[in-house]
């Protein structure tokens, strides 16, 4: 009688990742490391940077799709939905930034 179904080795078909659970957590490896702390401007910064880029991204993917270089309309509207959603996660952090500030300046010392 013939096997219907494939052997599959789905072990070796896993890839490291991330989320790898032999890997002590980046929230550890954080604190424990003597490096030096990052500003709040410095971080803010970097993550205005990063949100810049990824708004930019689709038109570079665009540009590049109709230039012909083998870029697949998937890729431009994942990343339009990828910078949509950037972008509003940003505005919602920015608001509870600013939501914050104002509670601490309510403050009456």
């Amino acid at each position: 009688m013939e096997k219907l179904f494939p052997t599959l080795n789905l072990i070796s078909s896993i890839n490291n990742s991330k989320l790898n659970v032999n890997q002590t957590p980046m929230r550890v490896d954080a604190i424990n490391s003597d490096d030096k702390t990052v500003s709040f401007m410095d971080t803010v910064k970097g993550m205005a940077n990063d949100l810049n880029e990824t708004v930019n991204a689709p038109d570079k993917l665009m540009e590049g799709m109709l230039a012909g270089d083998g870029t697949d309309i998937h890729d431009v509207i994942n990343s339009i939905n990828k910078a949509e959603i950037s972008v509003t996660v940003a505005t919602q952090v920015l608001t509870k930034i600013v939501q914050a500030y104002d509670k601490i300046m309510q403050i009456q010392v």
